[in-house]
């Protein structure tokens, strides 16, 4: 299972300005390794925790992107721009005076509308696909996108602080989300603009959490790539914090390794796992591969990560 090039998951903080596809890019230059992916795109005005699998590390991308996740976020009401952020200039400005009429109560209102299980237009300035082409080139091309609701789960919007300047036409509201992977924050910060009839855009974007992993288990990027590299977290770690954990002894993992099935019942912490579950099976402390319990109560493997046991 050895092998000597940099093989795990790396928590990182992305600094403003960088997209996530530059982080990736100065991690390869940092751990001196071709092999690296992402877990979910950050905007480059974002910052926050954005997940990297190295080398065996990116079959394990698949599970986390679907995870949820934390964001604390700032939403100028007043103005509406057509990214729905500040990465573009304002095109929409309120009425000064339906803008003053905003009381608190109608924000807790409407931000109350948005949580829970919701129908959420996607901003058209994003990274999903149109026929096959992502919807930010075709606006930037001078289509006009309106894209698919999808829906989407939001957890917790709460209201942290309400900062009123109306001399600059504006309401900034402070708020913490969690919600289900594919929602977008800017999107919420639209709609609650759109409720109160005063538009809204995102003006601060910070993602505390993906999953089990959090701001707590980031590293910092150094300007300097020449510094010495941190440790990955290992993979079987990481997996377990994941899915359920069962393990296996060497004449299984190499069973798994050639494609046959190991007989169940199987368990995880005490207890049992239905048909359908997907686990994480770990060898002599390793990572072996994520699998399926079947329908028989078999585990079958679906991705392998162990090497020279096949």
């Amino acid at each position: 299972m050895n092998d000597s090039s940099p093989q795990g998951i790396l928590v990182c903080d992305k600094p403003q300005g960088l997209s996530s596809h530059a982080v990736v890019s100065r991690i390869r230059r940092w751990f001196g390794t071709r092999k690296v992916g992402h877990a979910g795109t950050l905007d480059p005005m974002a910052t926050g925790v954005l997940v990297l699998g190295l080398g065996r590390g990116t079959k394990l991308l698949g599970h986390i992107t679907g995870v949820s996740k934390t964001y604390d976020a700032t939403i100028r009401l007043g103005a509406g721009t057509p990214t729905d952020d500040a990465d573009s200039e304002p095109d929409l400005i309120a009425d000064p005076a339906v803008l003053a009429a905003v009381a608190d109560a109608d924000i807790e209102t409407g931000v109350a509308a948005l949580r829970g299980p919701i129908d959420q237009v996607p901003s058209a300035v994003s990274a999903i696909k149109v026929d096959g082409k992502r919807s930010y080139a075709r606006v930037r091309a001078g289509e006009d996108v309106v894209l698919d609701p999808r829906r989407v789960e939001i957890d917790r919007f709460d209201i942290l602080e309400t900062r009123r300047d109306l001399g600059s036409g504006n309401i900034d509201v402070d708020v913490a989300v969690d919600c289900s992977s594919g929602t977008y924050i800017r999107a919420l910060a639209r709609d609650l603009g759109a409720d109160l009839g005063v538009h809204g855009h995102l003006t601060a974007l910070r993602r505390t959490r993906v999953g089990p992993f959090d701001l707590g288990a980031a590293v910092t990027i150094p300007d300097d790539l020449d510094s010495p590299t941190p440790p990955l977290l290992p993979l079987a770690e990481a997996a377990a914090a994941l899915l359920p954990t069962v393990t296996v002894d060497a004449a299984g993992a190499k069973a798994l390794m050639q494609g046959k099935s190991l007989a169940g019942p199987w368990t995880s912490g005490g207890e049992a796992l239905a048909s359908g579950a997907e686990v994480a099976v770990v060898g002599d402390g390793e990572l072996v591969s994520v699998a399926e319990i079947r329908g028989d109560g078999s585990l079958k493997s679906r991705t392998a990560f162990a090497i020279g046991l096949a």
